[in-house]
């Protein structure tokens, strides 16, 4: 029976007895440590520098975190085989947070809260951020794939910030904000943050609560995470919903905000989507949801709803092409490796490095 670690305990096993070469894991171990992010520890000053977009729409508005050094862990069969690195302090995580809203809305789908999620969302919310006619027909599988082309201002951020955005010249780019006509809606893959924060704002609208509330009752807490992660918004973000004041959290954090969590807890989410939405003997999220959230979307075959896939070799050539991924800038990196019964969690490794990174952790197997 797999081994599923609890709050209090969780078993180490010897890399010789999980199937790895020990001298070669260690390699993996050094190279990532060797190989840490050209990012400076000081996140909120380098935020500033524009290095997502320049003024006036870099503007932080919310929390940010000094980060710490390169840190990771390595799971097989559940227990831990490796770990290096402070993997108990909460750091920022950027856009892995994306792949948290999509489990948070599985709950809500799982719940029949949100019974078709290629319905359109402005038929559950009814706020106005869907009265447009660009935004009439945006469905929950849109926003999930990042595919919904939706128009407007979010917390004081206007859609054309992500327009134009490409991932390979992140923080180089210098298209990203300028126009570009939009498409209708599903006619159109773009990686974004202000139209995943519209997600997490209508998620927000129908579960009536505060997301991170959710997450922690049906997620974090039954999986044993600890207390110590934070899922922050924007001091422009708090809505008024059922007669209360909350927080809408935000998707990413490069204008702050965002999920601060430690790696440890990364590894237990990453174990339990592994084990397709299952914590021991206890269900999380549905099955169903989570095939879902890995299934190649139209548009981006390397994408699902807010999950990376590895379809076409993208996120590591050496990797199975089954492997599923969380990311997020700065790489933060949750990979699930069902084909080797394997989670890895890697903050702050050189973009470039992962790769290199990836073959030699594999190439550890016996």
């Amino acid at each position: 029976m797999s081994y599923t670690p609890t709050r209090a305990d969780w078993a180490a096993i010897a890399p010789s007895d999980a199937g790895f070469d020990a001298a070669k894991l260690d390699e993996a171990i050094r190279f990532h440590q060797a190989n840490e992010t050209t990012w400076p520890r000081d996140v909120l000053q380098y935020l500033k520098t524009g290095h997502f977009e320049p003024p006036p729409w870099n503007e932080i508005i919310g929390p940010t975190r000094e980060r710490t050094g390169p840190n990771g862990i390595v799971l097989r069969g559940g227990r831990i085989v490796a770990e290096w690195g402070d993997t108990n302090r909460a750091d920022m995580t950027f856009s892995v947070t994306k792949s948290y809203l999509a489990l948070v809305c599985g709950l809500a789908v799982d719940d029949g809260l949100i019974r078709y999620i290629d319905r359109p969302v402005g038929e559950l919310v009814k706020d106005g951020g869907f009265d447009a006619a660009q935004n009439r027909a945006i469905t929950w599988r849109h926003l999930l794939e990042q595919t919904s082309e939706w128009e407007g201002e979010l917390f004081g951020k206007p859609d054309m910030v992500d327009r134009n955005r490409n991932l390979s010249t992140e923080g180089a780019g210098k298209e990203k904000g300028s126009f570009r006509a939009l498409k209708p809606p599903g006619g159109f893959w773009e990686y974004n943050d202000v139209r995943v924060n519209r997600l997490s704002l209508s998620l927000l609208r129908v579960l009536k609560r505060a997301v991170p509330e959710v997450a922690k009752e049906r997620i974090m807490d039954p999986i044993g995470a600890s207390d110590s992660w934070e899922w922050h918004g924007y001091r422009t973000s708090v809505v008024e919903e059922s007669g209360r004041k909350i927080t809408s959290v935000s998707g990413g954090g490069h204008w702050g905000g965002g999920l601060f969590i430690s790696t440890r807890d990364h590894a237990r989410v990453g174990l339990m989507v592994a084990r397709n939405g299952r914590w021991g003997e206890r269900r999380i999220l549905s099955e169903d949801w989570i095939r879902r959230c890995e299934t190649p979307s139209k548009l981006n075959a390397s994408y699902g709803l807010l999950f990376w896939l590895n379809t076409d070799g993208t996120q590591t050539t050496s990797a199975p092409r089954s492997s599923v991924f969380m990311l997020g800038a700065g790489s933060n990196i949750v990979w699930i490796d069902r084909d080797h019964d394997m989670v890895a969690v890697i903050r702050w490794i050189a973009k470039d490095a992962f790769d290199n990174f990836g073959k030699r952790l594999l190439a550890a197997l016996n």
